[in-house]
């Protein structure tokens, strides 16, 4: 019944830092766009052919989760270069690396994993297969 996820939704209880992490560190696209009822603007993270809408804490669009929680997400990503090339970026940027690189289970096979975490303390796995 289900093919793949479209995309989720993060919480964030700073805009601007969550922006920055998602795009400049991770090297998601902002995309900035109109949409809801009524329609207003809104944000979201591209990547590969999925996405991240951005809610801003206490301004959160409806239909929404019954508790929004910023931090309270643990996602996994797989990487589009090999897992030393995001670990020389993470560095580059001074993003700290809080564990890793360790192998994993990941849903089609093991995986290679460095995790960090973003401005509101979701827990992020990047991760190369292996």
């Amino acid at each position: 019944m289900i093919e793949r996820l479209d995309h989720l939704v993060l919480t964030t209880s700073n805009e601007s830092a969550c922006i920055d992490f998602y795009t400049r560190v991770l090297g998601m696209k902002l995309d900035i766009f109109i949409g809801g009822t009524p329609p207003v603007e809104r944000k979201a993270f591209q990547f590969g052919i999925q996405k991240i809408n951005l809610h801003i804490k206490g301004k959160e669009f409806e239909p929404k989760a019954d508790m929004p929680t910023p931090g309270s997400l643990d996602l996994c990503f797989i990487a589009d270069r090999p897992l030393e090339e995001v670990i020389h970026k993470l560095k580059e940027v001074n993003w700290p690396i809080i564990e890793g690189p360790v192998v994993r289970t990941g849903a089609v096979s093991k995986i290679n994993s460095v995790y960090v975490r973003d401005p509101d303390q979701n827990l992020i796995e990047i991760s190369e297969l292996i």
